[in-house]
């Protein structure tokens, strides 16, 4: 794969999706895909609720898209998922973000792309 053919696909926009996407958009195309379309909105113009992230640094992120809608997905060869995986009272993890964003990305997936978990799970639960 060429540096220059990659196109990296971050699913989910919180604490750690936005700023790897901000980061990798400044050298790699980059579609940054949340189910929140108010935060899409927001990381349009360049406004991150959580203020991880500058609005400077992300409208300087010239490579990067933002999307609500996964269909911008099926060009990437490279996918980081970064979705939240909260645990409950018993400190069991609810794995259904996690879930539903690999159901997503398999519509979109081809050989020989690379997909990235960035989420805190147990040993194993990607297997799983």
């Amino acid at each position: 794969m060429v540096n220059d053919s990659i196109k990296i696909g971050v699913i989910g926009l919180g604490y750690v999706g936005l700023p790897l996407a901000v980061e990798f958009g400044k050298k790699y195309d980059v579609i940054g895909f949340d189910i929140d379309t108010t935060r899409i909105h927001e990381l349009k113009q360049g406004y991150d609720n959580t203020q991880e992230v500058k609005k400077k640094d992300i409208l300087n992120s010239s490579r990067l898209r933002f999307a609500g809608e996964d269909k911008m997905l099926s060009d990437c060869s490279c996918y980081i998922v970064t979705v939240p995986t909260p645990v409950d009272e018993f400190k069991k993890p609810d794995l259904n973000p996690l879930i539903a964003a690999t159901k997503l990305l398999g519509v979109h997936l081809q050989s020989q792309d690379v997909v990235i978990y960035e989420s805190t799970v147990y040993p194993g639960a990607v297997e799983e």
